[in-house]
């Protein structure tokens, strides 16, 4: 079975990671992305659109698939080297997070929601993730084709 995950990142940082085709979570720790295994579902909210701006954006921004691929650190220069994860970004459309909390596992029902998403990484249902999903556009997430090509990777 495939896990399901919210990842926290600035809008202007998601759409980077898009147009690369990898996830850094955590300000590029590598602990958060051994926790996720390829075929997992990702999406990713941006409570800002740009990276310390105090304007907020409260929307999913990215939603996609984890490759096969193991986690790989990437050379940013001045000594920075945070660590990343191939991903398999479906084509989105931005969803405002506020008409999703009542129906959402993780926030229905709780007025400081926010607090669990405040350590950047947080697994949550295969049925939220398809409420995400759906929200942002998406009826098939992909993720049954990418689990079996992640599969197949391990039996070569």
């Amino acid at each position: 079975m495939m896990a399901a995950w919210i990842a926290v990142a600035s809008a202007d940082h998601v759409r980077r990671g898009q147009t690369g085709g990898f996830m850094q979570v955590c300000h590029g720790k590598l602990g958060p992305l051994r926790r996720i295994r390829p075929g997992d579902g990702i999406a990713y909210y941006s409570p800002s659109i740009a990276f310390g701006s105090k304007t907020p954006y409260r929307a999913f921004t990215a939603l996609g698939v984890v490759a096969a691929d193991e986690p790989f650190a990437f050379d940013m220069g001045e000594g920075f080297q945070p660590w990343r994860r191939a991903i398999h970004w479906d084509d989105t459309q931005d969803a405002p997070i506020v008409p999703l909390l009542p129906i959402l596992g993780f926030s229905a029902g709780r007025r400081n929601w926010g607090q669990s998403l405040r350590f950047g990484c947080l697994a949550i249902s295969t049925e939220d993730f398809a409420i995400i999903a759906a929200a942002m556009g998406i009826a098939d997430t992909g993720i049954t084709a990418v689990k079996q090509e992640a599969q197949q990777q391990k039996t070569l």
